[in-house]
């Protein structure tokens, strides 16, 4: 697995006189493991961590590096190495056909359009979405969108997929789908999620609370220490 480092991160919207509390502040870590939960309250930290990965956001102060590739400096290399998957699908749709959306990412590849039909087909075929290969994108289920969202990123072939909270808009049929597709994957996967059940069986979960990182641990460890600081029974 790619070798992920944070080395003393912080973060803060602000610019200049008007900078305040940092959003995330003096994290340090090195994450390897295959399967990676991140989990907390609203407003602590996790969102904002996770577009770190790939310089969606690059830090106030400090360095991320991406197996040695700082996201401050060479951003571009770093994307073709993480792909992140938003809450909302709707909002990485770009283009009207299911398979015009998924062939978007490779156009600035070098493939050759036999090629990229290739890929398309492919990643199409592994998600269930050979079917609706030329239907209108977002016409889509909730859940189709969410798995054309991952078919979008994935067909780039990434190392690592980020994704933030992937199972907000989805029924518990949905959920129970993206779940097992998830742990499917070959790549290293990072989720913020509020749903605790999807991390159970990870590798590692990190809890934010305020910024920082209040526990780091296995599963069950952490997702205890996440409901005894909420004090919500289990």
């Amino acid at each position: 697995m790619p070798l992920i480092e944070f080395e003393r991160v912080s973060h803060d919207y602000g610019v200049g006189a008007t900078r305040g509390r940092p959003v995330v502040r003096d994290l340090d870590l090195r994450l390897s493991e295959r399967r990676i939960g991140i989990i907390g309250g609203n407003g602590s930290g996790k969102s904002t961590f996770a577009r770190m990965f790939n310089a969606l956001i690059v830090p106030t102060s400090g360095t991320v590096r991406v197996d040695g590739l700082d996201t401050r400096k060479q951003a571009r290399d770093v994307r073709r190495r993480v792909g992140f998957c938003f809450a909302d699908p709707d909002a990485q749709i770009v283009m009207p056909t299911v398979a015009e959306d998924v062939a978007f990412g490779l156009r600035r590849r070098g493939l050759t359009k036999d090629e990229i039909d290739a890929r398309v087909d492919s990643v199409l075929a592994r998600f269930g979405l050979a079917g609706h290969r030329d239907h209108p994108a977002h016409l889509l289920s909730g859940g189709q969108k969410q798995l054309l969202a991952l078919a979008s990123v994935l067909v780039t072939t990434p190392q690592v997929l980020v994704m933030d909270e992937p199972t907000t808009l989805l029924d518990l049929a949905n959920t129970r789908m993206l779940t097992r597709t998830l742990a499917d994957l070959d790549e290293q996967l990072v989720v913020v999620t509020h749903d605790l059940d999807l991390v159970a069986g990870f590798d590692r979960v990190l809890v934010f609370e305020d910024g920082t990182i209040s526990c780091d641990a296995t599963p069950d460890i952490a997702i205890a220490h996440y409901l005894a600081l909420h004090e919500v029974p289990r």
